[in-house]
């Protein structure tokens, strides 16, 4: 499945906030058709490592390659169709309360691709099915939505664009286990069935051994190993070692290993 193109090249990476520093000398690829999981330990800058790929935050220092373009050197007209060709599904869903589900899924085809109101209307609906949402589901406000249904539905406006590359912030924090795990099999599904890249940010550690192909350690305000799930876990690093061979992450880990269609090695 993994190819040696890299759509995504960090280099360099510095992010600072006042006297903090988050990243510095950061490296990291995400290739073709990946899913690649990001975890770190709390301030190692996992959200702020994906806001500055997707362009919502600029970097101190460093470069940023997106689909072989230099990203922080170019100007808004050549910058925003690189950024139309990712989704971007944010921690917390980040829906428009004022707006219906399909409103929501609709607005970023009406806003970017041009569409009538009625045929992105008709689109979002085609975009709620292919996450396992009933049409119905599109009248319903934010408010009304269960939390599994949040997750679904930012999916769903996440790929309004047919985008390539899909960043995830968090997809299953706050679901219950049986959502979290429909969540983990929905992502592979949509991956294989719509040949899309995946740079995921999260603490679970269910979801980071169903799901991922490899995955990338923050720690000392750098990409400290970014490999397969058995490789890393293998890593004499003592919060690698707590993380991946905890009791938790050893539950984890077995209980991949006996799911269908998941991504896991033995």
């Amino acid at each position: 499945m993994m190819t040696a193109q890299a759509l995504i090249e960090v280099r360099g990476l510095g992010n600072r906030f006042g006297s903090l520093q988050v990243h510095e000398g950061l490296e990291l690829d995400l290739y073709r058709g990946e899913v690649l999981t990001v975890v770190g330990g709390s301030g190692t800058g996992k959200s702020v490592l994906l806001r500055s790929i997707v362009g919502l935050n600029r970097p101190s220092s460093g470069e940023i390659h997106l689909f072989g373009q230099p990203l922080l050197a170019l100007d808004e007209t050549r910058r925003l169709p690189l950024l139309r060709r990712i989704g971007v599904l944010f921690q917390g869903g980040a829906l428009f309360t004022s707006l219906t589900v399909r409103e929501n899924v609709a607005l970023p085809l009406i806003e970017h691709a041009g569409l009538k109101r009625a045929d992105a209307q008709a689109l979002a609906d085609m975009k709620l099915g292919l996450v396992g949402l009933r049409r119905s589901a599109g009248d319903l406000y934010p408010a009304s939505l269960s939390g599994g249904m949040i997750k679904r539905a930012a999916l769903a406006r996440a790929l309004a664009l047919d985008p390539e590359v899909l960043f995830l912030d968090e997809p299953t924090a706050g679901l219950d286990p049986i959502a979290a795990n429909e969540f983990d099999h929905l992502l592979l599904t949509l991956r294989d069935a719509l040949g899309l890249t995946v740079f995921m940010v999260t603490h679970d550690l269910d979801t980071l051994w169903s799901t991922s192909d490899r995955v990338a350690v923050l720690a000392q305000k750098r990409v400290l190993i970014a490999d397969r799930p058995e490789r890393v876990a293998a890593c004499d690093d003592p919060w690698i070692q707590r993380y991946f061979n905890g009791p938790r992450g050893r539950s984890a880990h077995a209980s991949a290993a006996h799911r269908p269609g998941m991504a896991t090695e033995g």
